[in-house]
């Protein structure tokens, strides 16, 4: 039975750390869009000191000396990045959220100046719950009758990867259904 996509991507993240196929959050884009959260793209379009939420995979948590406290978070989602500002007091209050989240929610204002828009947070929500539903998404992948197809479609021998592990048998490719995000964390 072909994976499906969503097992295709946690795979691809288990492994690599990265995936070439559809983004994590696309996964989750119709969710998130019943609970009115908007793409990063969206939310870096809208005019200055407009209330937006967003949501996406961490990339960067930056808490710079020189910042006076304050945390820049990078999201990224399907469609784009957004820069998040974190003042202090925010922080404090949901320090376990930004510290240890792998997909973020965030309630803020847009600060625009010039080419440079951040989201100003001021309400966080962790969002690692729906990113690691993602491996039992039921979206098919679709497969393209590629390079070998002669010979898995017509060969004797039964496909491999159809075949069941027994149940003692270990697999060092083995990684469980959710999707490790590789945070780059600099203080």
């Amino acid at each position: 039975r072909p994976m499906a996509a969503g097992k295709e991507v946690v795979e691809d993240y288990g492994h690599l750390g990265l995936t070439l196929r559809q983004h994590p959050v696309s996964f989750l884009r119709s969710d998130l869009a019943r609970r009115r959260i908007m793409t990063c793209a969206e939310a870096t379009a809208c005019r200055d000191r407009r209330w937006v939420h967003v949501a996406g995979l961490v990339l960067v948590r930056q808490r710079p000396g020189s910042a006076k406290g304050v945390m820049f978070i990078t999201l990224e989602d399907e469609t784009a990045v957004a820069n998040l500002v974190v003042w202090t007091k925010v922080f404090e209050k949901h320090r376990r959220i930004v510290l240890g989240s792998g997909m973020i929610g965030v309630k803020g204002r847009v600060q625009r100046e010039g080419d440079v828009v951040h989201v100003v947070a001021h309400e966080l929500f962790d969002l690692s719950a729906e990113l690691a539903s993602v491996g039992a998404r039921e979206v098919q992948f679709p497969l393209s009758h590629g390079r070998g197809y002669e010979l898995q479609h017509f060969s004797p021998a039964p496909d491999p990867r159809g075949l069941t592990r027994p149940a003692n048998s270990v697999d060092d490719y083995d990684r469980p259904d959710e999707i490790k995000v590789k945070t780059r964390d600099f203080r």
